[in-house]
């Protein structure tokens, strides 16, 4: 079934596996930037509705829609991705061909060039989700097509999440306060380190994974960093709900490092299970559809964002939030984030080649199985694989929580107690409660997760020797 090199058992370079990364990297530059801050550029910059509470109401509806959209358009990605053979490659091709557009794309997101206007804003953010999709998938799918080697898989996986976070970093800390610079404002550094502690402590955790794995096995792995983040959310309501956040400001650290401790570990091993899902496709029907895998992982991802993008939106309105006007963190000068978006993607486009570059498929579809490929196969493989069905409600879970928090975090940093009572404690619930509650929702099915190291070793095995 493979095209080349059919044991598919080589360990990679290690610029190999970086080169991989940084198709993460990349796509954090662009995308968690708008994840994490495009809301408040229509609410406290952009002004989309006129004022910080319609606008965020509008906001809210956008992305509701846009990504109801991006949601119902990723299966025919996968299908798409997994009926095709391009020339540059199956899945490292759209790395190239859908990257420079949407690199474009999401330098037009925050151009400053027009006066406030909704349906601009609509054309470009439904412009750049479903690129953002086309680039995606098949990144995804890229994952499982370098190694059938599980324990190369973890390391691929690790270093992949590593360099994603790396660009969370730079997107979460930076984006603060390379807009100050450009509208040369004061450096808003607590927001900085507050919103960089989000990243960080997947540098510090995620190189030891591995052993981590190892040493507690998956379903372990996963309660101990889920309650750790869990213990986070709570530290940081209660520390929000006695004082100000900037005359508390160590404790914030704190709790903010420990939310983000366990939801790091959590959120960056759910991806070592889509290879594992996809070997056990593959074992269970004779195809390796990791297209279709990808997609079906990506529709619930995207569910999980669509939730995650419209709440914070919405909470925001129903609370009356305001503008905090001059005494904001964050400027609200809009050439100042144009051309910070410029910066980020143009990074973003330059990982992406790199990827292309470092990225050598030798386990996918033959040609003869490609043309099997139907849509019906995505109904067929989510009836039929359990395993995938746990991950897709896992990951839909995490995907909702994640981009609540980054993007409410901006506003629990940027003058909290200057919001009417009914605001703040909105905030507080996108911060520490509604995450918290998801947190537990994420434990409980990932409780249901049957396969084990050993049988997905043993799938690998028998695939093989079948070659």
């Amino acid at each position: 079934m493979s095209q080349q090199q059919p044991n598919g058992f080589e360990h990679l370079s290690w610029l190999q596996r970086i080169g991989y990364g940084a198709g993460d990297l990349a796509q954090n530059l662009i995308y968690q930037t708008i994840c994490t801050y495009l809301l408040f550029f229509y609410t406290d910059v952009y002004l989309l509705g006129g004022d910080a509470s319609k606008s965020a109401a509008l906001a809210g509806t956008m992305f509701l829609i846009v990504r109801l959209i991006d949601m119902l358009w990723s299966p025919f990605v996968g299908i798409f991705v997994d009926q095709r053979n391009p020339r540059w490659g199956k899945y490292r091709s759209y790395l190239i061909t859908g990257g420079i557009p949407l690199t474009i794309i999401a330098i037009l997101c925050f151009y400053d060039g027009f006066a406030p206007s909704l349906i601009y804003a609509y054309i470009t953010y439904v412009s750049l989700s479903l690129l953002y999709t086309l680039v995606n998938i098949p990144y995804g799918a890229l994952n499982s097509s370098l190694t059938r080697d599980n324990d190369e898989v973890t390391i691929l996986t690790s270093v992949r999440i590593i360099m994603a976070n790396i660009g969370g970093l730079a997107v979460m800390a930076g984006i603060p306060l390379v807009v100050a610079l450009f509208a040369g404002k004061s450096l808003p550094v607590d927001m900085a380190l507050y919103m960089g502690l989000g990243s960080l402590p997947a540098l510090l955790f995620l190189p030891a994974m591995p052993l981590i794995k190892r040493l507690w096995g998956k379903r372990r792995l996963f309660y101990v960093s889920i309650s750790v983040a869990i213990a986070g959310t709570v530290a940081l309501y209660v520390i929000s709900s006695v004082g100000r956040v900037d005359d508390l400001i160590g404790l914030v650290y704190v709790a903010q490092f420990v939310k983000s401790s366990g939801l790091v570990i959590a959120s960056a091993y759910m991806w070592v299970l889509i290879p594992e899902v996809i070997t056990y496709a593959e074992y269970t029907t004779g195809r390796r559809v990791a297209g279709i895998v990808n997609a079906l992982t990506g529709m619930f991802l995207k569910l999980g964002m669509l939730l995650g993008g419209v709440i914070p939106g919405w909470v925001l309105a129903w609370t009356s939030y305001q503008t905090a006007g001059e005494a904001s963190m964050l400027p609200n000068d809009s050439h100042a984030w144009f051309m910070t978006m410029l910066i980020f993607a143009l990074a973003g486009m330059a990982l992406m080649a790199f990827c292309f570059f470092q990225s050598k498929e030798r386990v996918v579809m033959d040609v003869d199985a490609t043309k099997q490929v139907k849509t019906s196969d995505l109904w067929r493989e989510f009836s039929s694989n359990r395993p995938l069905r746990i991950v897709c409600y896992f990951f839909a879970t995490i995907l909702t929580l994640v981009p609540i928090g980054n993007a409410a975090g901006t506003y629990f940093m940027n003058g909290l107690h200057l919001q009417q009572p009914l605001a703040q404690e909105g905030i507080r619930w996108l911060v520490c409660v509604i995450p918290a509650a998801l947190l537990v929702l994420a434990m409980i099915i990932i409780s249901k997760y049957e396969l084990t190291d050993k049988q997905v070793e043993q799938m690998n095995r028998d695939l093989s020797a079948r070659q």
